[in-house]
């Protein structure tokens, strides 16, 4: 690495990205995976819980004077409203102030609103502190993902955020069990079942907490902001870890970066880059997350109320077949997220997209006929959410290496605020006031909406998806403050 000093701040030539990219994978990169990739396991804990339990809270008895339709509707978009807001304001600070600072930060925060959501004393109580809860996990999209994206090699970058976003899904076969057990007024009272599962989300977060004290600090954002000693100490001490583990020297790294040091960004630049130097690319971002935002944020509230409405399932039964899609969703992105590393990003977005609204027009075909019942419509579901799951994940992996680094978690937050504030606060609540009317017509419709923007979405990949497989984030968007 060799520095040379200039009037604006330090210019500094490295060759750090490429010694990360050329990593093997190894132990290392899974404490990386643990550390930072389990907060989406909270997340679908959080979401699944109050799905399967809108029914309890609404019974006498509950401790709460709220109904089915406040817990899906209202509730829901508060906790989505929370994460946009969340996203935007913590998404600012993770590019000035660090990845591992805000990643703690937030964590925290959800910690907190999680507990204080489990001693609800009344509705308003409830629906601030689910406010406040999607506010931590807002945050913990853009610095999570951020971290993620430059920590991991290039080669293997694509899988592993597949896999962590759709890690997801075992949080909600978690949550969905849970609220088997928590719902069951035979071990807990009314009053008490519900308050556990949020009060088990607060250890999990706990222990989470512990573990992310050993996660380092993205080198790339030291180097960019002036720390290039610490980034250098940091890849060091991964690199000797790794050659240690594999008994030989690494390979040598290939290409260097020459960046003039900078503090900050402003939010003039952020936007110049996303609405003008890369207006096909944002075209790109808000497609992907409207269209899964919608879909997710609508059906993973209103499905527990779907079962119950038109198929009679009893409200403590939900949660086995929600664990059923979940496992699907899962399985999505744990088995077709090699591809988006060799087959190619273009090809897997687009099609994972289009696959998913297909199938879920023939469901919306199936059920409107009457031809489901609840276990083949959870079928279905399953089979819609294998590829939906994959897509959705890639949407965040989309945002997150497509554009410079300089504006990495603020991009993501934005995406992540303007596409899902379109179609995850207005699907919930659209859902809701759908599925209660209790008329299959209704219903129908709300499937079909979901899935004509996940087709819309699938074209706009097919067009606009960037080859990004196997390619360095300073090759597929150049850093803003790199010279030359």
């Amino acid at each position: 690495m060799t520095t040379a000093q200039a009037d604006t701040g330090r210019t500094v030539t490295t060759n750090i990205p490429a010694r990360l990219d050329r990593l093997p994978w190894s132990r290392w990169h899974w404490t990386i995976v643990i550390g930072l990739g389990t907060v989406w396991i909270l997340d679908g804990l959080e979401v699944t819980v109050v799905g399967n339990i809108a029914s309890r809270l609404s019974e006498p008895g509950s401790g709460l004077s709220i109904s089915s339709g406040q817990v899906t509707g209202v509730a829901a978009a508060l906790y989505v409203a929370g994460a946009c807001l969340g996203a935007l304001f913590w998404g600012r600070l993770t590019d000035k102030w660090g990845r591992k600072k805000l990643f703690m930060i937030t964590l925290a925060v959800y910690l907190a609103a999680t507990a204080l959501t489990a001693v609800s004393f009344d509705s308003w109580w409830f629906f601030l502190f689910r406010f406040l809860t999607g506010f931590g996990i807002g945050g913990e999209y853009a610095a999570i993902n951020s971290a993620i994206d430059e920590l991991i090699p290039a080669q293997y970058r694509g899988r592993v955020d597949l896999m962590i976003n759709g890690s997801f899904w075992l949080g909600a076969v978690g949550g969905s069990l849970l609220s088997i057990v928590a719902l069951n007024t035979d071990i807990f009272a009314k009053d008490v079942g519900w308050r556990l599962t949020f009060a088990l989300g607060a250890v999990l977060a706990f222990v989470i907490l512990l573990v992310r004290r050993h996660v380092p600090e993205s080198p790339r954002w030291l180097l960019i902001h002036g720390r290039d000693e610490e980034a250098e100490r940091i890849v060091t001490s991964i690199e000797e870890r790794v050659e240690a583990e594999q008994g030989s020297a690494l390979p040598r790294p290939e290409g260097e970066l020459t960046i003039r040091q900078r503090r900050s960004v402003t939010f003039v630049e952020i936007a110049r880059t996303v609405f003008s130097d890369y207006r096909r690319r944002s075209v790109l971002g808000f497609s992907l997350f409207i269209g899964q935002a919608f879909l997710y944020n609508a059906i993973t509230f209103g499905f527990g109320a779907i079962l119950t409405t038109f198929f009679d399932v009893p409200t403590g039964d939900t949660g086995y077949y929600f664990a059923v899609i979940a496992i699907g969703n899962f399985f999505g992105p744990l088995l077709l997220g090699k591809l988006f590393d060799t087959v190619g990003r273009r090809v897997m977005i687009s099609s994972t997209y289009l696959l998913s609204g297909v199938l879920l027009f023939g469901t919306a075909w199936l059920f409107d006929r009457g031809s489901l019942s609840a276990g083949s419509l959870t079928a279905c579901w399953c089979a819609v959410l294998f590829f939906a799951s994959a897509g959705a994940s890639s949407a965040y992996l989309t945002v997150s290496e497509v554009f410079p680094m300089e504006t990495r978690a603020m991009s993501i937050a934005f995406f992540y605020a303007l596409g899902t504030a379109a179609g995850g606060i207005s699907g919930p609540l659209l859902f809701a006031d759908l599925t209660s009317t209790g008329k299959v017509g209704d219903t129908v419709l709300a499937f079909q909406i979901g899935a004509g923007l996940m087709c819309a979405a699938g074209l706009v990949a097919a067009f606009l998806a960037v080859r990004a497989e196997g390619r360095s984030l300073e090759d597929i968007a150049k850093p803003l403050t790199a010279t030359g």
